[in-house]
């Protein structure tokens, strides 16, 4: 009775705890207390500042598939190939002997964005890496007119699978020495691999499956008789004169459709004595290497565009009371 008359009579202090509207307190984190935090981060990022992204994929990864994701360029699927173990190799002995640290995260544009997170990260930098690259990155992937003309974010991952697939037939039918040989030349001119100037089409997985259909029905070895018309350097050819000199050179020029500024596209077109499979694996080279050459092209400005994201994101979510003190500044210091 006493105790139910106090509480009559006093009434209770309604004291608010500024840390019950905090996402986290503290470095340690679980699933749940990341996706609270991402759908926050989400809710700034479209609500707020008026971001157009594609779905988002998070996975979050240990430094070894970290690791694995750097020897094979970043990308979920891709053929095998000894330089890509070669790296992996390189990269975790510096790791382990503290030579070099690891990304925070990696970031892949396709539909959906994938964006790879260490589980090693405190929840402020899992934090700090989903405003960078889930909406930051993924944003710029979708809008940059660079990416929006060399890139096709729906079908790079099924192209890559199909990619996989083709080399590894490639490999059981004519031996993994045949195969090394021609991905090495290729890998070589990979920086040479790509159109800096025209505009080709975009890799497309039903054309490619089809032109596997196709190529199944002719023999694997042909023979291009184009070294029989290579001009002659005999004595007949000193009574030439030089106008007629002049539009050989000018019929050979339009034969090769020169100038040709990418040497892969030259080599899977006019090599004369290649076979179908190789030249596809040259086309497979040439289609990845021109996947990444607006990566190249726009890598100050896509950074520039991921920091001021996540730095207005994060800024949002402390102003809101999300996030402690402590947090902005283990941010701040980062």
């Amino acid at each position: 009775m006493s105790t139910s008359s106090h509480s009559k009579n006093t009434p209770t202090a309604q004291t608010s705890d500024p840390s019950n509207k905090l996402l986290f307190n503290g470095a340690d984190w679980d699933f749940d207390t990341l996706k609270n935090t991402y759908d926050a981060i989400e809710d700034i990022a479209l609500n707020e500042l008026k971001l157009d992204v594609y779905a988002n994929q998070v996975e979050v990864i240990t430094s070894e598939q970290m690791l694995d994701a750097y020897s094979s360029i970043g990308m979920p699927l891709m053929y095998h190939h000894w330089s890509f173990g070669k790296r992996f190799v390189r990269d975790d002995v510096m790791y382990r002997k503290g030579y070099q640290g690891l990304a925070y995260e990696i970031v892949i544009n396709s539909n959906p964005c994938i964006s790879y997170v260490m589980e090693e990260n405190t929840i402020v930098m899992q934090a700090l890496v989903m405003a960078h690259a889930a909406f930051g990155h993924n944003h710029f992937f979708k809008n940059n007119y660079l990416f929006k003309q060399w890139t096709d974010a729906d079908g790079i991952l099924d192209y890559l699978q199909f990619a996989k697939r083709y080399i590894a037939k490639c490999e059981d039918r004519y031996g993994f020495d045949a195969v090394e040989r021609v991905l090495d030349a290729a890998h070589a001119l990979m920086e040479q691999g790509v159109n800096r100037y025209s505009h080709p089409e975009k890799p497309n997985l039903a054309v490619e499956l089809e032109r596997e259909r196709e190529r199944a029905k002719y023999e694997d070895e042909t023979y291009n008789d184009l070294w029989r018309t290579l001009p002659q350097t005999d004595a007949d050819d000193q009574d030439i004169d030089e106008i007629q000199r002049k539009m050989r050179i000018e019929e050979r020029r339009a034969q090769f459709g020169l100038p040709e500024e990418n040497l892969l596209y030259f080599l899977e077109k006019n090599a004369p004595a290649m076979q179908l499979w190789e030249r596809e694996i040259l086309r497979i080279v040439r289609n990845i290497g021109q996947y990444f050459y607006p990566q190249k092209q726009t890598k100050v400005m896509n950074e520039g565009c991921a920091c001021y994201v996540h730095y207005s994101i994060m800024n949002s979510l402390y102003d809101k009371g999300l996030v402690s003190e402590g947090a902005m500044m283990e941010f701040i210091d980062s």
